[in-house]
């Protein structure tokens, strides 16, 4: 069984496409129980004939007992110039949430979705006590993705003449295009490109999100499908390299945070870290984005001890 903690537009689109492709049992639960219990109802109609699968909808998270994996995509709202613009408030909640997981089902595999993503994951493990390989923090592979389309648009081509471009540290404005690794067909990309050529991708994977929401709002569909992608991983036991918010023991010379970095999913969770040849530059880069990573968990720790 799958729970989805949240039923606005993205954990709602993620029920949908476990829903159309039969993935598994669903339970979408959302504090409007009448939200989560509506969205149940249109999702049921769009499940194959074939399938032997449900989905309702809930505002009890007693329901979340024994679920193979728990999707959280809950917010209490959206952010104004970066993600870490509601740390404190989202911290609050999903401090909640750690005590109704540790609660039904402590076991569950759990991927964050919830803003600032790095840090929700973090304290996510740490309230709650959880295994560090079970709690995985989607966003860097939605930022991959980004990095890819913008890279197809700067040589004129598709973005599957793009390969390995990966985007590592934090989800927000610190994030790393790792251009090092990217090839555009056989040839890598920083043959290509000058550096100020990268210095401008790089700025425009970082406010991608500003670009959506001047457009549309907030991201739905990118997010959706990247996590539905893990879902389906650990829900069918087929592994997944993908990039991905873990707890950090020694990995790239961190420690104690959660961050964006290349690993392989499975059913067990977070298989294995892989530690890949990034250049001088994107070292330097990374280790600032670790850096302001650390200084939102200094400063989450002191808002927790003075409020819990």
């Amino acid at each position: 069984m799958i729970s989805i903690i949240g039923a606005g537009n993205v954990g709602s689109a993620i029920a949908f496409l476990c829903g159309t492709s039969g993935l598994d049992e669903v339970v979408l639960i959302n504090r409007n129980e009448n939200k989560a219990i509506g969205e149940a109802l249109d999702i049921s109609n769009a499940i194959p004939e074939t399938s032997k699968v449900s989905i309702r909808g809930t505002s009890d998270y007693s329901a979340i007992k024994n679920s193979s994996v728990i999707v959280i995509t809950a917010s209490v709202g959206s952010h104004i110039n970066t993600r870490s613009d509601i740390m404190l408030d989202q911290s609050k909640m999903i401090s909640n949430l750690a005590q109704e997981i540790s609660k039904y089902s402590p076991n569950s595999k759990i991927l964050m979705v919830t803003n600032p993503v790095d840090i929700m994951t973090y304290l996510l493990q740490k309230l709650g006590r959880l295994k560090s390989q079970n709690v995985i923090g989607i966003a860097s592979s939605l930022d991959s993705s980004r990095f890819r389309y913008i890279l197809a648009k700067q040589f004129h081509t598709v973005q599957s003449e793009i390969h390995d471009a990966m985007v590592l540290g934090e989800h927000d404005d610190s994030m790393v295009p790792i251009f090092s690794q990217a090839k555009y067909g056989k040839t890598p990309i920083e043959e290509l490109l000058t550096d100020k050529q990268k210095s401008q991708i790089t700025s425009d994977v970082r406010d991608y999100w500003k670009s959506l929401r001047y457009f549309k709002g907030t991201s739905v569909f990118g997010i959706a499908k990247k996590t539905f992608d893990a879902l389906k991983s650990i829900t069918e036991k087929k592994p997944l390299d993908i990039i991905a918010s873990t707890l950090l023991e020694g990995q790239y010379g961190f420690n104690n945070i959660c961050m964006g970095v290349p690993v392989t999913i499975n059913e067990n969770g977070i298989s294995k870290i892989h530690q890949i040849s990034i250049n001088d530059t994107e070292k330097v880069e990374l280790s600032k984005s670790a850096n302001v990573i650390q200084a939102n968990i200094d400063k989450l720790n002191k808002f927790l001890n003075s409020t819990l």
